[in-house]
């Protein structure tokens, strides 16, 4: 039964026996145990464990024989006298209660398109280089819909038996009805629970498929990526170039050595006017991101891992870039499209607030699994760092729209800090599983010698949204159904949702000192940071 919000779940146990005698009578015992499980929007929900549920209300409960009283006794539940024997039976019933009380969340997947469209979609994921089975797929939502149809059936039935019930009726015709209904009842529980299992592997195989890809993706490795645009041309030097390493090791911005002692490799310290310098662009991107209406947001920094896995990323795994908590369910976020993606989550927005568009700053943390080479070194590939992410919730047929803003917003940014980059649009085998498309921004950092990313922005549809259940109702009824009232309501739709990085932090830093070093080892500030740099002009050579 429902209780404020919470249902009230209970199981029959099974006591454990005293052993101080060697006889014993077995016989039920109807103690029980009330488990609370939450309930959402006030309805009650299927008991958390039903297979267990079932197992201990057919499990004995023991008593010992009479003693020299005359008196027999219960043992209570949580009097741990166990023999070594019994451990493992109550180690597994443990195993059980807590494998079952993890929901596994559902994607509002699209089978029946899929399967329609099979052909369509097995391309698509022999292009994206996925793992997916989509013949797995297509075989469990047959198997599913044949078994729920089975459901349906023995659930007509037992309801006949139940209406048969309400008559009169002779005691062997009544008797003949209850045990055709507990006939069925209990072929329905074995049934429910099949499905429930089934279920659940469809979800994880089908979860592994990719979002579809944009028409105009060029197809192949990153080396098939396409260049849109090409934004100025590499600083010439009149002076033997350094990279950021030595630059904020002698303008005394970064210490490698330190942190690698406190935290471990690719950590760092930032220093002095280095400090400034991040604040000064996270400040600076802010203030002129929210000028193109984006709502401003700080994050939580540690999420739920169901909350990772339906933004599509994979928080455990052998090459995982997601630091998990152990013991816990809970992750530290790799990217504040995360917690953002979660704001909305479960709920339906309505018409007139789209598009919904946010400017979260976060700290991020990503294991780098594989990562190596002198291509990472330094502030280039970090397990922890600031970002300024954007995050766009939007109709399905704006999102186009939006991605085209989001990407124009980010080379607004870089060409007003005076930066060479290009804008790539990234070719299918280099998209990830929730991405329809994705731009790349690639900055030139001469200490490098070579392009880095320094920001990318994608279009993910409804991959998220269907995993996360965001959805909005269209103002305009449906055609389909012209009555008045509340059978008139158009019905929901899914979002579509898009992130962007503005500023990843470390990379810009990277940017600016290597592009705006001076022969004399100073770098200068770029004009439109140096309001939110307390007026700082040029970052100097410390006087020893």
């Amino acid at each position: 039964m429902g209780m404020g919000g919470t249902t009230l779940q209970t199981l029959k146990l099974a006591s454990i026996p005293s052993f101080s005698s060697s006889r014993f009578v077995f016989k039920p015992l109807p103690k029980t145990l009330t488990f609370l499980a939450p309930s959402r929007h006030g309805r009650t929900q299927r008991p958390p464990f039903p297979l267990l549920a079932r197992a201990l209300s057919a499990a004995p409960a023991v008593q010992t024989a009479p003693d020299e009283t005359g008196d027999s006794h219960f043992v209570p539940f949580f009097e741990f006298q166990l023999f070594f024997f019994n451990l493992n039976f109550w180690f597994l019933i443990l195993v059980m209660i807590d494998e079952a009380v993890k929901p596994q969340w559902k994607a509002a997947i699209d089978f029946k398109w899929i399967k329609e469209n099979k052909e369509a979609v097995a391309l698509n994921i022999e292009k994206r280089n996925s793992n997916a089975n989509l013949e797995t797929v297509l075989q469990l939502y047959d198997k599913m819909t044949h078994l729920q149809k089975e459901v349906e059936r023995l659930r007509g039935e037992r309801n006949v038996v139940a209406n048969k019930m309400k008559g009169k009726l002779e005691p062997a015709e009544r008797q003949r009805l209850i045990e055709e209904g507990k006939n069925l009842k209990e072929g329905l529980v074995t049934l429910e629970e099949d499905l429930l299992k089934l279920t659940d592997e469809l979800q994880q195989e089908a979860q592994c498929i990719p979002n579809m890809t944009h028409p105009d993706v060029p197809i192949g490795g990153e080396e098939s990526s396409v260049i849109r645009k090409m934004v100025g041309s590499p600083r010439k030097f009149s002076f033997p170039v350094k990279d950021h390493l030595q630059l904020g090791k002698e303008l005394d911005l970064l210490d490698f050595d330190a942190a690698a002692e406190v935290s471990g490799s690719k950590f760092y310290y930032l220093k002095n006017e280095a400090v400034m310098l991040e604040m000064g662009l996270i400040n600076w991107t802010l203030l002129e991101v929210m000028k193109k209406g984006f709502t401003p947001l700080t994050t939580p920094e540690i999420v739920r891992s169901s909350v990772v896995e339906k933004c599509g990323f994979q928080p455990r795994g052998a090459n995982t870039q997601v630091y998990s908590i152990e013991g816990s369910d809970q992750c530290l976020i790799g990217t504040a499209e995360i917690p953002v993606g979660g704001i909305h989550m479960d709920s339906i927005v309505a018409e007139s607030l789209l598009p919904l568009k946010y400017v979260a700053f976060s700290h991020c943390f990503r294991t780098e699994a594989g990562a190596a080479g002198t291509a990472t070194r330094g502030l280039y590939r970090v397990h922890q760092f600031s970002k300024v992410e954007m995050f766009v919730l939007c109709q399905p047929e704006e999102s186009e729209f939006y991605h085209e803003e989001l990407i124009k917003i980010e080379e607004d940014l870089f060409s007003s800090l005076g930066l060479h980059y290009k804008t790539l649009d990234m070719a299918s085998g280099d998209l990830g599983a929730p991405a329809y498309r994705k731009f790349d921004v690639e900055a030139w950092m001469p200490g490098l010698e070579r392009f880095g990313e320094i920001s990318s922005a994608s279009n993910c549809t409804d991959y998220q949204s269907r995993r996360l259940g965001i959805r909005y109702r269209p103002s305009e009824p449906s055609s389909t159904n012209s009555k008045k009232g509340k059978g008139s309501l158009s019905p929901p739709k899914f979002v579509h949702t898009l992130n962007a990085t503005a500023c990843a932090i470390p990379r810009m830093i990277v940017c600016l000192l290597e592009n705006y070093q001076q022969e004399d080892g100073s770098v200068i500030i770029p004009e439109p940071l140096r309001p939110f740099m307390g007026g700082l002009q040029i970052i100097a050579p410390k006087s020893r």
